[in-house]
């Protein structure tokens, strides 16, 4: 692939698809040079827009950083969906939506993966939380002999047991274990969950986190008038966003129901919402909101409440810590690496709706420890900026393609040349 043009008082010592490295001219250390070549990255994902969830989110963010630092890409995901996003074009191939959550489709296997995949040539296949397209994605990487990068994003045994699909965790670990198997390597989200896919033998193995962005979730996007309507007798605002679907365990928001001096505040749709005003008729129900208005809502609430057990990371949690608000989460799976108890949160036991109604009431009776866990919920994202994370993932786009004795290498023989 053609190397671009070189950064100043640099000199380009190796291009291949995925490593430049230079010397920076002055004597100091020799780095890769993400700008002296463009990478090929050919996307399959299980969800994508207009459907809005962690995956989607993930995958939109993932493409404008690639987008932004001049790589190619091309998306394959279920339809209906957009034809482009951030300038990348998307092949959409035949999607179902799951009969007990109409608003989730999955992509059916099609031997268009292939076809896209061939007529683009990609230098890496990311897999987004493969499962059934996602397998065709793989399948189609094998047969190009391109190397495949799997982000294990969702837990699928946890989404079927909510759904009261008892039983199949032996098949569902199965399939996963056979499907990352076949992959260079899995990226996951949180060391719970990478220490669980360990137990299962999904091998090959590497955490990778997500992004943040820090000007879209910020303290300074708190409203003074948006908070005296939803709270207008001066209450302590409690807030969930999410889906309001089984698998996140919105009833659970129910035992906050008569906390004194509180207004709770869920926004989100899905399948839940009809039952869930029944159960909490006094909590504002915003719907789907995003953008300027999503920014507003996170920031201007008091504490944040997750009633998910079974996350493999939880984007919003992140969201609401970089605005600055305390988390209450469950104590399981990825919010565990988020929420630092006693400092920028408080966890509780998963089934425990006693011990969640305990912890939001401690936060609500003390505003002095709400200002310290706020200070410290701003620290703790610091250097989780989408920047980053996609210099991670390139990186590890790298290893997964050439290992990482030939990066080391390619350096070493950088440095020789310097």
């Amino acid at each position: 692939m053609a190397a671009a043009s070189q950064a100043p008082g640099s000199i380009v010592l190796k291009v291949s698809a995925l490593f430049a490295y230079r010397a920076d001219g002055r004597g100091g250390k020799v780095v890769p040079d993400v700008h002296a070549c463009a990478v090929k990255i050919a996307i399959v994902t299980e969800s994508f827009l207009p459907r809005v969830n962690g995956v989607t989110g993930s995958v939109c963010r993932v493409l404008e950083q690639l987008a932004a630092r001049g790589h190619q890409a091309v998306v394959v995901a279920p339809e209906p969906g957009p034809a482009t996003y951030a300038g990348v074009q998307v092949e959409l191939v035949p999607g179902v939506a799951l009969p007990f959550y109409s608003s989730f489709a999955v992509g059916l296997p099609s031997r268009r993966v292939t076809s896209v995949l061939r007529d683009f040539e990609p230098d890496i296949v990311h897999l987004a939380s493969p499962l059934v397209l996602g397998a065709s994605g793989l399948a189609a990487a094998e047969r190009l002999d391109v190397p495949a990068v799997a982000v294990f994003q969702t837990d699928i045994a946890g989404f079927a047991r909510r759904y009261g699909l008892r039983g199949t965790d032996p098949l569902v670990w199965w399939w996963l274990r056979r499907l990352h198997g076949r992959a260079d390597r899995t990226l996951v989200p949180s060391t719970p969950v990478l220490a669980e896919l360990e137990r299962h033998g999904v091998p090959r193995l590497s955490l990778w986190g997500r992004g943040v962005d820090r000007s879209r979730f910020h303290p300074a996007h708190r409203s003074t008038d948006l908070r005296k309507r939803l709270a207008p007798g001066g209450e302590v605002l409690i807030g969930y966003v999410g889906r309001l679907a089984a698998e996140k365990r919105p009833r659970m928001l129910a035992r906050l129901a008569g906390l004194p001096g509180t207004r709770l505040v869920i926004v989100g749709d899905g399948p839940e919402e009809r039952r869930l005003r029944r159960l909490m008729p006094d909590a504002v129900f915003t719907g789907f909101r995003t953008g300027a208005e999503l920014s507003r809502l996170m920031a201007s609430l008091d504490v944040f409440v997750h009633t998910g057990a079974d996350d493999t990371f939880c984007q919003a949690i992140q969201e609401a810590l970089a605005c600055g608000v305390p988390v209450v989460a469950a104590a399981a799976g990825g919010p565990l690496d988020l929420v630092r108890p006693g400092v920028n949160g408080l966890l509780y036991a998963p089934d425990d709706g006693d011990g969640l109604r305990a912890a939001v009431a401690a936060l609500v009776a003390d505003p002095q420890l709400r200002a310290r866990m706020s200070d410290a919920a701003l620290e703790s994202v610091v250097g989780r900026d989408w920047n980053t994370v996609c210099e991670e993932l390139i990186g590890h786009y790298r290893q997964a393609a050439y290992g990482a004795a030939a990066q080391q290498t390619a350096a070493r023989q950088a440095g020789n040349a310097a």
